[in-house]
Formats: C-alpha cells, structure tokens, sequence
C-alpha cells in the first residue's frame, strides 16, 4: 500500500475499544483467553450489551475538540464479536444483542461530517470461529496447549478448515472496505501465525485493488504502512512513519475499577514527546456498554485538545524535531524547515539552550502569548557553531501543562553533528 499524505500530519487520533467486555467491564477478549472469566460467562454479555446512549455525532464532537484528526473504532476484537452488520457470521451486535444496529455506520459518517478520517480495527484472529484453531496458553491441568472454544484442534491447521476461515476473514474485511470505505485498516492478531499462513501477500493483493488510499498498520507485516509500539515512548523512534498506542488509565477497554487516569501535563508530555519524535499518538477510549465515554477521560482529551489549539503551530502538520544532544526536551519543525519549536515542560530558570544550531536566529517568540524573547549565541569557531541562549519567559507567558517557544530561522534548519574541533 502507499501511505496518504493525511496520515503523518494528523498527529493524534482517538483509539475506541468498545464492545460486549463493556457490559461487565472485563479485559476484552483477553480475559476468556486467559481463563480469568469463563467463556460462557463472557459471552453471555452479549444479552445486556444495549448501546442505549450511543452518540457517535457526540464522539466526534470530543475527538475534534481533543485535537484529533482519526479515530479507530474495534470493528471487531479477537472475540468475533462484529459491531457490523456482517452477512459472514451470526456473531454479529446487529444479530446478536439487544442493540441490534449497525454501530460502525454512525460512527464513520459523524467522524467524517466533523472531518476526521475514519479508522476500523479488525483482529486477524478470532478466538470464537469454528474453523480458527487459536493457539493457547498451556492449560494447568493437562500442561497442554487446547482451545476451549472452537471445533478446530489447537493451533494446528486442517488445510480445508484453515481455507474455510482465510475465506471468512477476506469476506468480512472486504464488507468494511465496501462498506464504509475506511481511511485506514488497523489490523490485529497477526502473532499467532506467520506472514505466509495469515496469506497476507493475498491480502494485501485485494486491498490494492479494492482501497489503494486505505492505510494499512503495521499488523499487515511487511504490508503495512507504519509501526504501532504500545504503551511507551521508545527510546529510538522507528523507521519511517509510526504511532503510540496509548490509554487514557491502563486498560484499554471500559473497566470501572481503573481509576488510574492520566493528568492532562502527563498526556501532554506523551503527545509532545512523540510527535517530536516524528510519530502519531493513538490515544484510547473505553466507552460504558451504553455508548457514553467516562466524564474523567472526556476531561483528559478536553485538556489535551486545549492545549493544542492554544500551540497549533507547533503540532499539526510539522516534522520531528532536533535529534537528541542539541536541546532539553522534545521540539517540532515546520514544514519549510524555518521555524523551530521547543518545548519546555518546567519554567526554565534563566535560559533555554541549542547547541548545534547553524541558521541564523531572526527572533523568538512565545507561542500562545507572542512575547518575544531576547537571545544570543556564546562561542563557536569555524564550522562549529556556538550555543543559542534564549531568557528565560516570564510566569505571565508560562503554559501550565507545556511552554512553546517559537524560533524564527533566517533560512532552513541547518544542524552541526560533528564531534568539535580540539
């Protein structure tokens, strides 16, 4: 596939885990796989999962609010569970549940009635389907790999079974593509098989053809467009185009007794971090099984997007920033290369420093405020150019979460990554 040119601009976009682990508020698919809610159990959520209060026009209010320009809703998880209106399956919200709807056709119109391109996530996998033989955990009491749940052995592919199910996962990825025209496939589940089992070539042969503009995560393999690392900032940014999986608290999908959210400085410094790093935060949500999101991580993107609108300059449409070794904390770039932003978390004492910097600095601003700051440059000799002193801004002009300053360069960004001359 060929990554769009929206994509690396977007800088953040909402994740929606939603689904029947929603009801009892239980790790989705997870915990039956794990044996830490019997499957019956689990799946016997599919009778009190309602959607009753489902808004998608109020999500995509939020999202845009937040920032956002994507989203990615589970379209469907490793359960099977579809939150469309699959003709391949039974298993299916629409057939199965009290909601009884399409909940992914609202959702794609109102994120694109607010301009945000729309994301599905669709699980290779499927822990519930007749012909998938999962592989397992060891079970403790026979200390052997087995799968409760489906007809087909354990992790060993019958090869007319393993067809029947390659033909049902190609038939219901083609009903989104078809169906809603995603702007981009999240794909999941790929590490229970090899690339040559899961015929991703096959795949990704037919969404060339039927979504050539549809981007492609990097759970397609060698067929996808970006790398999705979870949970961390990592410490070397992948090669080319990524984005952080992140949730608000520490569980991706609603469970009522994490309460351990995130503060809006702490998002902040996650976003800053990885977008100076050249990547796209994929902030999660768990909606309640009503459909509502929890006031406390409405808050946390309400914050998060006030944030960038007051700093827009400094987010949306921007490159990766200094390499390590030339400032204190994360930075961004325009686009022509002719400014530079850093960004501060704490209230410098008496200056902030770039080390490294050839271009002549024209001046510097606050961003948000328009203060403008004195600076000078200390030292240097020959090619090696000195250390940029900018004073320190003033409480007044000081964000609560992040402080932005705004380099203005006389020509584009021109770095020094020598060793010195001694």
């Amino acid at each position: 596939m060929a990554m769009q040119p929206w994509f690396p601009d977007a800088k953040l976009g909402i994740f929606i885990h939603w689904g029947i682990y929603s009801v009892d508020g239980v790790p989705e698919s997870w915990s039956f796989w794990h044996g830490t809610v019997p499957h019956d159990q689990y799946m016997a959520q599919l009778g009190r999962f309602a959607a009753e209060k489902y808004d998608p026009q109020e999500w995509a209010r939020l999202f845009a609010a937040a920032g956002a320009k994507y989203a990615v809703l589970t379209a469907k998880h490793h359960d099977g569970v579809a939150l469309f209106d699959t003709r391949e399956s039974d298993l299916s919200v629409v057939k199965r549940t009290p909601a009884g709807r399409d909940l992914v056709r609202g959702y794609v119109d109102a994120l694109r009635d607010h301009g945000l391109k729309a994301g599905l996530y669709f699980s290779h996998s499927d822990w519930n389907h007749p012909d998938y033989p999962t592989l397992r955990l060891p079970d403790e009491a026979s200390g052997t790999n087995r799968n409760r749940y489906s007809t087909a052995a354990p992790g060993e592919e019958d090869p007319q079974r393993w067809e029947r199910f390659l033909a049902f996962r190609r038939a219901q990825i083609r009903e989104l593509v078809t169906g809603y025209q995603p702007d981009l496939l999240w794909f999941d589940g790929e590490w229970e098989r090899t690339e040559e089992q899961w015929r991703m070539a096959e795949l990704a042969d037919d969404l060339r053809t039927s979504a050539p503009r549809t981007v492609l995560n990097g759970r397609a393999l060698s067929f996808g467009d970006y790398a999705t690392p979870e949970q961390g900032v990592p410490i070397t940014a992948p090669d080319g185009p990524w984005e952080l999986c992140l949730t608000v608290n520490d569980s991706w999908g609603f469970q009522p007794q994490d309460t351990n959210h995130k503060p809006v400085h702490q998002l902040v410094r996650y976003f800053t971090e990885t977008i100076a790093a050249g990547g796209n935060l994929l902030l999660d949500v768990g909606p309640r099984a009503d459909g509502t999101i929890p006031a406390e991580q409405v808050e946390r993107l309400q914050g998060l997007g006030a944030w960038i609108a007051r700093h827009g300059p400094a987010v949306h449409g921007t490159r990766a920033g200094l390499p390590p070794g030339h400032h204190y904390g994360p930075s961004t770039v325009s686009p022509d290369r002719r400014t530079l932003y850093l960004i501060t978390f704490d209230a410098p004492r008496h200056a902030v420093s770039v080390r490294g910097l050839r271009t002549p600095v024209r001046r510097v601003t606050v961003l948000g405020t328009g203060r403008e700051l004195a600076h000078h440059t200390v030292g240097g000799m020959a090619e090696v150019p000195g250390v940029l002193w900018i004073d320190a801004p003033g409480a007044v002009d000081l964000d609560e979460h992040a402080t932005v300053l705004a380099v203005e360069l006389d020509g584009e960004l021109d770095l020094y990554r020598g060793h010195g001359r001694g």
